[in-house]
């Protein structure tokens, strides 16, 4: 027999688990969310060999303010905590755990660097916690039955260079290839993509040189490279050593066509800087309007971009396309928590972010879109490719 009080003690459990100890059980498996707020984790080398990029996290944080100063994203606010792992792997590990089990982050969104983001997969993909828009083109992000948490927000390497090697197939059959690379997983990238793009064809590889991040200076291997007299060059570098490359191949009279991997692909950033006559010709592809290009000077894309970095980022440089670039990660990200609504967890999440077809942010070149599946988390499946004129990056077909 149930007593008065015994069916009131009952009952007032009831209404624990259904309005107050219960909804904290079930956010338990799912940190960082709120019914106002939901919190991220980024991390970005803001020190360190490669702190030109800590403008990411920067254009990151100002991204998440514009949109809170609109209202947020379903209700809610989005908090974004970057914090600096130098670009080194073991501080990867050390401020990943710290966002994850300290701050209690819903989320990685958009962490810098491959070899970083792969230190701290297997532990992210172990908690459950997506490790959302990765920032490295490494082909391996594309494996969702091992790492169903980890998805990058960058084309791949293959899909540049297969665009590349079509048009080197097309226009300069029998070419003599060297490949100048950086001597990690990005870099290594771009050599094993085009020696298997060439096998089969007339066209050979014919040397290639790898270098250090930290190395001075890349002379020593952009004279091997020339000595080769090799007709094309492709270089798998970021926007310091393709500068460098540019300045040397011109000192050395050495005229190859050069490929540059699209990271480094900025007329203002790396192409200026070089010089833009050293630059003339070179070939690159993109996702992004270039916002220093004068052919995108009056779209209306870029206009808005503008706006938003001159109030929410007025310090950083507008035309550099790292902010480009957080401002189009950040507008996927809101889009994934827009689908996702009011029923945030990891679990809708995950099958929102990867269910991403037809979307199109802003800032995108015209023929790129944003797509998404289950089995396949390559995020972008086209590219542009692009030749600079001296003046402007001019679209060209791709064969």
């Amino acid at each position: 027999m149930t007593t008065p009080s015994l069916k009131a003690a009952r009952l007032g459990a009831s209404v624990l688990l259904a309005f107050g100890f219960g909804a904290s059980a079930a956010r338990a498996a799912d940190p960082g969310v709120t019914d106002t707020n939901v919190t991220i984790g980024q991390t970005a080398p803001l020190s360190g060999p490669v702190s030109a990029y800590s403008t990411f996290s920067r254009a990151s944080l100002a991204y998440f303010e514009m949109l809170n100063a609109k209202g947020g994203v379903a209700g809610r606010k989005v908090k974004l905590v970057s914090v600096d792992d130098s670009y080194s792997p073991p501080k990867t590990v050390e401020q990943t755990r710290k966002l994850v089990e300290g701050d209690q982050v819903f989320a990685i969104f958009a962490p810098v660097g491959g070899a970083s983001a792969k230190a701290v997969q297997k532990y992210l993909n172990g908690k459950g916690t997506p490790q959302f828009l990765i920032q490295s083109t490494l082909p391996s992000w594309n494996n969702p039955k091992e790492f169903p948490w980890s998805i990058s927000g960058l084309p791949a390497t293959d899909i540049e260079v297969s665009m590349y090697a079509r048009w080197i197939k097309k226009n300069m059959p029998k070419a003599r290839i060297a490949i100048l690379y950086q001597n990690d997983d990005y870099g290594r990238a771009y050599l094993t993509a085009m020696t298997d793009e060439m096998k089969g064809t007339p066209a050979s590889i014919v040397a290639s040189e790898a270098f250090n991040i930290t190395d001075p200076t890349i002379d020593s291997q952009i004279v091997k490279l020339a000595d080769t007299k090799a007709d094309v060059l492709l270089i798998g570098a970021t926007a310091r050593q393709t500068i460098q490359t540019l300045k040397k191949t011109a000192e050395l009279k050495w005229k190859p066509q050069i490929f540059i991997a699209y990271p480094a692909a900025n007329i203002e950033r790396t192409y200026k800087v070089a010089g833009v006559d050293l630059a003339k010709g070179v070939i690159s592809s993109s996702v992004f309007k270039d916002p220093s290009d004068p052919a995108v000077a009056n779209d209306k894309d870029v206009k808005d971009y503008f706006a938003f970095m001159a109030k929410y980022y007025p310090a950083g440089d507008r035309l550099d396309t790292l902010n480009v670039a957080a401002y189009v990660e950040g507008e996927i990200m809101a889009e994934t928590l827009r689908r996702t609504g009011k029923d945030l967890s990891h679990k809708t999440f995950l099958a929102k972010a990867t269910t991403l077809a037809g979307f199109k942010p802003p800032m995108l070149r015209e023929s790129v879109v944003v797509r998404t599946e289950p089995s396949n988390y390559t995020i972008f499946r086209s590219m542009q490719l692009l030749q600079f004129d001296g003046k402007e990056n001019k679209a060209i077909a791709t064969p």
